[in-house]
């Protein structure tokens, strides 16, 4: 026999009092609560690599950059989510009191897993090209030297460029910055890489 469960529609604020008390990360879209899968050591490595390289302060402009923890509101969609990393131009804006969720992105970097990267190259996608200040975005697969950047040009029109092998250099566009493919790959092993 099937047991049939109710799905149940969560307000924002019954997301954010249960989140307070999660042992784990989830995601709330549209009323929907879904738990955020577990990523692997490398996955955490490759994030890490990128938060260490990218500086503060670039010609006179302060950044901050956030990794894993700090939620994003996305209000269009009615929408928080945790991007593996986040670079914001000067001061963070915060959604609500608590200095826990922001809103004004320009940079998000997701790194790929088996089991999310269709789900950030198109709905995720979707839903952060919403977000006014939001002007790169950047997919880096944890298996190989493979990186997807997409840079706004205009509204509703966005710049590819793909970036592959070790030697390689990643260019933002938003910000003045370059990194090569070897140091956001350091220390990781591809045979390592399954889920």
């Amino acid at each position: 026999m099937v047991l049939q469960t109710e799905k149940r529609s969560y307000t924002t604020e019954e997301y954010l009092q249960l989140e307070e008390k999660a042992e784990f990360r989830n995601e709330y879209i549209n009323g929907e609560i879904r738990p955020m899968t577990g990523g692997t050591t490398n996955h955490n490595k490759i994030a890490g690599n990128f938060y260490k390289k990218f500086p503060d302060n670039i010609n006179g402009q302060d950044y901050d950059t956030y990794i894993n923890d700090v939620k994003l509101w996305i209000s269009q969609f009615q929408i928080y989510t945790y991007p593996d990393i986040i670079i914001i131009q000067g001061e963070p804006v915060y959604q609500g009191s608590k200095k826990i969720t922001v809103t004004n992105p320009l940079v998000i970097i997701e790194v790929l897993s088996n089991s999310t990267k269709n789900y950030d190259k198109v709905d995720k996608f979707k839903y952060y090209r919403s977000i006014p200040s939001f002007q790169e975005y950047i997919l880096i697969d944890q298996y190989s030297f493979s990186i997807e950047q997409y840079s706004k040009q205009a509204e509703a029109q966005w710049l590819f460029q793909e970036y592959e092998g070790e030697d390689t250099v990643l260019k933002l566009n938003s910000v003045d910055f370059q990194i090569a493919l070897k140091d956001i790959y350091a220390k990781i092993n591809f045979e390592d890489s399954e889920e």
